[in-house]
């Protein structure tokens, strides 16, 4: 026969049940318990392996040199390798679509720009992603200065020079780092202020553009600062003029596009880092965190500054800002200069 529970003053069916729910409940408040605290350590604890940093361009580019600075030094405040992953071609669009499609757990991130996720939604035909609703805004870095360039071989030693050989020769090549990238619409808006007729010649990235500029396979270029400059101060290419409002530090004696007489010329490229939509705001203000730090680093500083870089530090709220509201002038930017991709 089974055994009784002794007697105390209750009945014997009674009395098993009250100590079962007694530990029944305290395992469910010890499992709660236990899922809460696995839960905050989980956050507490990213990054807990290696971060990939994906750059829509070819190495050796603007974004490619920003990243690995920033990156490096990103790397020391997580505590975990930043990995950088080029992934080059349709104008940014199958890196920041990799970001885009990734995991939302911070593990994959992406260095968006203004073409990225701005301008490129108005001028390709096909966009596998909406960048105001598919990534979540990490912090912006900062910008870039584009430079219009010659190589050797052309006879021009300014603006003008060049458009008098522009208007001599109609449909001149420029080339670019890619279709739809800022350079690109610095090259539109050239053609258009100055009404010279040009043929754009897109590149995948900005170094076999240089490689093919500095050979004299294109005669133009308008490309981001940092990739050409080490060539511009070794005399292989010549600066004609920048398309930022003001001059660059990195060269003080070439002047903007709007003082070479284009006036209200301006084209200036920001870039921001992004994750997929969807990421926590613990892992966010961890990045934001870190990206911050970076930029604040005296040697990152004087390293992007020295490369043509502008480095500006803002948080995930200023940049999704800025996102939107970029989205919607270049927009209206492209729709006036017909401009397309396919």
């Amino acid at each position: 026969m089974p055994q009784s529970w002794p007697m105390s003053g209750l009945s014997t069916q009674a009395q098993p049940f009250r100590p079962r729910r007694a530990l029944l409940g305290a395992a469910a408040v010890a499992v709660v318990s236990l899922f809460g605290s696995a839960s905050l350590v989980a956050q507490e604890a990213f990054p807990a392996r290696l971060i990939r940093f994906v750059v829509p361009y070819a190495a050796g580019g603007t974004t490619d040199l920003v990243a690995r600075t920033v990156g490096a030094r990103m790397a020391q405040t997580l505590g975990q390798p930043v990995i950088i992953d080029n992934r080059a071609g349709a104008g940014g669009n199958i890196g920041m679509d990799a970001v885009a499609k990734a995991a939302p757990d911070g593990y994959t991130v992406g260095m968006g720009a203004i073409s990225t996720n701005a301008l490129n939604p108005h001028i390709y035909k096909k966009m596998a992603f909406d960048p105001r609703k598919d990534f979540t805004a990490i912090g912006l870095l900062g910008n870039s200065t584009i430079v219009l360039e010659v190589g050797s071989a052309l006879p021009v030693k300014n603006v003008a020079e060049l458009l008098a050989h522009a208007r001599k020769n109609p449909g001149l090549a420029y080339a670019t780092a890619g279709t739809g990238t800022s350079m690109h619409l610095a090259g539109v808006l050239f053609a258009q202020l100055s009404k010279t007729d040009w043929v754009h010649v897109p590149y995948k990235g900005s170094a076999p553009l240089v490689t093919d500029l500095i050979g004299g396979q294109v005669p133009v270029a308008f490309d981001n600062l940092p990739a050409s400059l080490p060539h511009i101060q070794s005399g292989k290419l010549r600066a004609l003029a920048v398309a930022g409002a003001q001059r660059s530090p990195a060269l003080p004696d070439v002047p903007t596009l709007a003082e070479a007489g284009l006036n209200d010329y301006a084209v200036e490229p920001w870039f921001g880092v992004y994750g997929p939509a969807g990421l926590p705001a613990p892992v966010v203000q961890r990045l934001e965190q870190a990206l911050a730090q970076a930029l604040g680093d005296p040697a990152v500083k004087d390293k992007l500054v020295a490369a043509g870089f502008t480095p500006r530090s803002a948080g995930a709220a200023e940049l999704q800002a800025l996102t939107l509201r970029e989205y919607e002038r270049l927009g209206k930017v492209a729709r006036q200069a017909q401009m397309g991709a396919d």
